[in-house]
């Protein structure tokens, strides 16, 4: 049973890395990438990641409890699915394209009122 929890866990950690990008174990790319996660989703992925040692040992897996962390796989992993890396991705580059196109038109601005107040135009 325990053998699952940690199947999926490592599931989970294959589809952050794949969605979220970054490399390491579930910890390190939970804390690369907590400014994108939602704080619950964050701190139950951390929770996710403080278990999976205990799980590993065969002694210690009995005294944690399954079934939080379960439901805490569940919500991780419907979060990530909902995730579109597509539009997440074009909305970065409208991001870069939206200030770029803004600081050209302040130089513009900028431009013309220099030329004005010397009497080019």
């Amino acid at each position: 049973m325990a053998q699952d929890l940690i199947a999926d866990i490592e599931e989970l950690h294959g589809l952050l890395r794949s969605r979220e990008g970054g490399r390491g174990d579930l910890e390190t790319v939970l804390k690369k990438r907590r400014r994108q996660l939602p704080r619950r989703i964050y701190r139950q992925g951390m929770t996710l990641a403080a278990a999976l040692p205990l799980l590993a040992h065969p002694q210690l897996q009995m005294t944690v409890d399954q079934a939080p962390l379960r439901k805490a796989v569940k919500e991780v992993r419907g979060h990530l699915n909902s995730v579109n890396v597509s539009d997440r991705r074009r909305g970065r580059i409208l991001d870069v394209l939206g200030s770029v196109g803004f600081a050209i038109l302040v130089v513009l601005i900028l431009l013309i009122t220099v030329l004005r107040l010397r009497g080019f135009v």
